[in-house]
């Protein structure tokens, strides 16, 4: 190859770059000017909200994380200082990594298992409504104190949803709780009318779950 060629080829590499450069120049100028407009935009939003008031939260579906979600909420509340009651309604007295966890905010964190295990388990309805009338109680009784800016109310949709509980009993209690109370209600089959009052409704959605491949429940992921 020539010289004048190998020129003509450094030439066009140098002119290639050079529109490269440009091109990349232009890209990240676009993108800075997108960036500016969707700040602004979100700090008008967040400006326009004003209101601080207790939310009545609802974890429902039938996918897996509506609990584990409700302890990534007690942890958060827990970090601000805030203190935090557990009512779980279902769940026995069986050994969970949550609540050996929350052993360790016990400063902050009051834990009460109320339940007596899953219905399947006890096979006596009578004594599943008495140990949920029991939960409830103990659930009045933490929302109506003070001293806990979040209370919250594991499978609690599961006793509703049972009817171990009325609904026309509890929704009250939840929607005329005490100002700034936070209340979060787990567990799937939400009762619609819990829907309805509530600030906050989440629904996990079933895609995938590693019991249909014949995995068995994991500690430190199912429990």
């Amino acid at each position: 190859m020539s010289e004048d060629a190998n020129r003509n080829d450094a030439d066009q590499n140098l002119d290639d770059q050079n529109l490269d450069d440009q091109n990349l120049d232009d890209q990240n100028a676009r993108h800075a000017e997108k960036m500016k407009r969707r700040k602004a935009l979100h700090d008008r939003v967040m400006a326009s909200k004003t209101q601080e008031k207790g939310l009545l939260m609802v974890n429902t579906g039938n996918g897996k994380g509506k609990s584990t979600a409700a302890f990534g909420l007690i942890l958060r509340a827990a970090g601000h200082g805030m203190r935090v009651g557990v009512v779980q309604f279902v769940k026995g007295a069986w050994s969970t990594g949550e609540t050996v966890a929350v052993e360790r905010f016990d400063d902050l964190v009051d834990f009460y298992t109320m339940g007596e295990g899953f219905t399947w388990e006890t096979q006596d309805r009578e004594r599943d409504i008495a140990a949920a009338k029991a939960a409830w109680a103990k659930a009045q009784e933490l929302m109506a104190d003070p001293k806990y800016s979040l209370v919250v109310l594991d499978e609690l949709n599961i006793v509703l949803r049972m009817g171990y509980l009325p609904v026309e009993e509890v929704l009250p209690v939840l929607t005329g709780r005490r100002e700034g109370l936070h209340v979060l209600v787990t567990g799937r089959t939400a009762k619609p009318e819990l829907i309805e009052a509530a600030d906050l409704v989440t629904e996990m959605t079933l895609v995938k779950h590693p019991f249909q491949a014949g995995i068995k429940a994991q500690p430190g992921i199912e429990f």
